[in-house]
């Protein structure tokens, strides 16, 4: 008898979106979304940030031209309201909007600053194993000389939420060395149920903001707060850093640039691609040129300049390298 795998669950994609780069950011996500995956059959869902205390001007995406074109692209715009963060801490967004997704439907978070390149369908997610991006650097903490080091500073925060230390560590890493330690990158994660995930991650999050253990008494949770707090939740969820295949997300299959000159200075050829031809269509070529760097770098060649200062295959090893080199030739632009 002949088994068949069964088929992959439908799972939602979300994203953030609000006035300025995050709106042009988040057309060129469902854009390069329907160019790279298109048997992708979930709902690509915009959280939108509404206006409120936390946001001294209105975070809502303006002009119907942006709002018509990601609706154009299949995309549905959720409000949702800011009780916590806001504008002293935007990056609380990916939070905070958690709870307005659907309940109980699958869902995958990306940073609005990504590009799909490729096809997610084919994704493995196990979503009662969550993850994040391993796309990350050692940018917290930060131990200081004669306090905690990295084993006492992160062991304090899994004592506070009563969550089993050993069993995060990677022992393949050294004592004290930071990739020893549960650390994400939060460009993307995902879940079985978004209340589920956001209510732990919200807790959490509060939690150390407001009343951290002493041990972390030196150190600083803007802007890494959510970092901070991602781990905890995955771990805490059943998850941990190796339930996905290597070189799919942040490889093959998405591209979490950050900004179009980091874009073209070192990804790869396959992104650069994407990028400039799911902008070319005039439809959204119309509504990008709204954004100046997307119209720089995208429309009047700049990018490209950009990419012929480095060899792909031999980049310098830090980014600030990379970002130095782009601003002392006039083509950084956020």
């Amino acid at each position: 008898m002949t088994q068949h795998a069964a088929p992959a669950p439908t799972f939602n994609i979300v994203i953030v979106g609000q006035q300025g780069r995050l709106a042009y950011e988040a057309l060129l996500f469902a854009a390069s979304l329907r160019h790279s995956s298109p048997a992708f059959q979930g709902r690509l869902l915009v959280a939108e940030p509404q206006a409120g205390p936390l946001w001294p001007n209105d975070p809502t995406i303006k002009g119907d031209d942006i709002r018509d074109a990601l609706e154009g692209l299949g995309a549905e715009i959720i409000p949702f309201e800011s009780k916590h963060f806001g504008a002293t801490y935007p990056y609380g967004n990916k939070i905070e909007m958690l709870c307005a997704l659907p309940k109980g439907e699958p869902f995958v978070f990306f940073d609005t600053d990504t590009l799909i390149t490729g096809d997610i369908t084919q994704v493995p997610f196990d979503f009662d194993r969550p993850t994040a991006s391993m796309r990350r650097t050692n940018t917290w903490p930060v131990p200081q000389l004669y306090g905690p080091q990295y084993n006492g500073l992160w062991k304090s925060l899994y004592d506070k939420f009563g969550l089993d230390f050993e069993s995060s560590l990677d022992l393949s890493h050294p004592d004290e060395y930071w990739q020893r330690y549960l650390y994400f990158n939060a460009g993307f994660f995902f879940y079985r149920c978004p209340h589920e995930f956001g209510a732990r991650f919200l807790e959490y999050a509060l939690a150390i903001r407001d009343t951290p253990p002493v041990e972390l008494c030196a150190q600083s949770f803007d802007p890494w707060l959510d970092q901070v707090a991602l781990p905890l939740v995955i771990h805490a969820l059943g998850g941990g850093r190796d339930t996905l295949p290597q070189g799919l997300l942040d490889g093959s299959v998405s591209c979490h640039y950050r900004f179009l000159p980091l874009l073209y200075a070192r990804e790869s050829q396959q992104a650069v691609d994407v990028l400039e031809t799911v902008a070319a269509p005039n439809k959204l070529k119309k509504v990008l040129k709204g954004y100046e760097p997307i119209k720089r770098m995208v429309y009047q060649g700049r990018g490209q300049k950009a990419r012929a200062l480095f060899d792909q295959d031999n980049l310098p090893r830090k980014e600030q390298a990379i970002r130095n080199r782009l601003k002392s030739n006039g083509y950084w632009m956020r």
